[in-house]
């Protein structure tokens, strides 16, 4: 393929964790999972431009983009030196709009790691293949393989096993927190917890295929969740307030600490959101994003 000579946009879909079982500690240090993945409309847009070196920049609102290391810490410079290794690519100037909250549970920084590495591959004519890109991706991080699959997806292993799953259009209210969870210590608090693993998710996929909001949302779980909100109450306090408020289902995302309420429809989310100062509506993605 030849190297693209102008700029290449990718919208960075940040995701929800409809579920999320923890089945235990791997030897080498990560955690077997299971996950349905669900891409959702809130998205950081990255830009990437032919540059004689690599550089990263960071815009948006002040308290994300000041939150985002524009250095070798930021995860979309890491895949694009990943990409490099693999495909001899040259430079680039890389340019990521921040709207998905940092640390939140919401794959902020992964996303934007699966869109470089999907705009990367075609500004330096890589034409590498979708499982090249998600075994690149899986070393850059666990929730970068499902995010570069840009679809709904039924998540194994640390990260790295993907399969297509059917999700019905669906609607959510998203409730971010100012403060972050890293994801080793959520996992260090399940394992320190000896908790055990959630359900048979096969129920939980069934309501999501048909489209049954009511069903599925009494079927949500995230195994980190209990763990991670006997250190953040106001983790259980939102999901409360959320199913108190009418909300067909709450949980949280990921290792947190967004909380993520399912709602009937667009309109019952935009009430939802109403009694939630900073809270965010999104509706779920189908549609991948060029890659898988």
């Amino acid at each position: 393929m030849t190297p693209h000579a102008g700029a290449i946009r990718r919208e960075a879909h940040a995701k929800i964790n409809v579920f999320l079982r923890v089945l235990g500690r791997r030897d080498d240090g990560y955690h077997e999972l299971e996950s349905l993945v669900l891409p959702i409309s809130l998205a950081d847009h990255l830009t990437v431009r032919p540059a004689d070196r690599l550089t990263v920049s960071v815009k948006g609102a002040e308290q994300l983009s000041d939150a985002v290391p524009a250095g070798g810490l930021n995860l979309a410079l890491v895949a694009a030196l990943a990409l490099g290794d693999a495909c001899e690519g040259g430079g680039a100037a890389i340019e990521i709009d921040k709207r998905i909250p940092v640390a939140a549970g919401l794959g902020g920084g992964s996303a934007d790691a699966a869109a470089a590495l999907s705009a990367l591959n075609e500004l330096w004519g890589c034409d590498l293949a979708a499982d090249t890109l998600i075994e690149i991706g899986a070393r850059i991080g666990s929730d970068v393989p499902a995010l570069l699959a840009g679809e709904p997806v039924l998540m194994h292993g640390r990260g790295e096993l993907l399969a297509p799953a059917t999700v019905a259009p669906t609607s959510w209210v998203v409730v971010p927190f100012a403060f972050g969870v890293r994801s080793p210590d959520a996992y260090r608090w399940w394992d320190e917890g000896g908790f055990p693993s959630g359900p048979d998710p096969e129920p939980l996929l069934a309501a999501a295929a048909a489209g049954d909001a009511a069903t599925l949302g009494a079927l949500l779980f995230d195994d980190l969740e209990v763990p991670v909100s006997a250190r953040h109450p106001e983790i259980a306090e939102a999901k409360q307030a959320l199913l108190a408020a009418g909300a067909l289902g709450a949980v949280m995302s990921g290792s947190g600490s967004s909380v993520a309420g399912l709602a009937a429809d667009a309109v019952h989310a935009a009430e939802l959101a109403s009694g939630f100062p900073g809270a965010l509506v999104v509706s779920g993605v189908a549609g991948p994003m060029g890659v898988a």
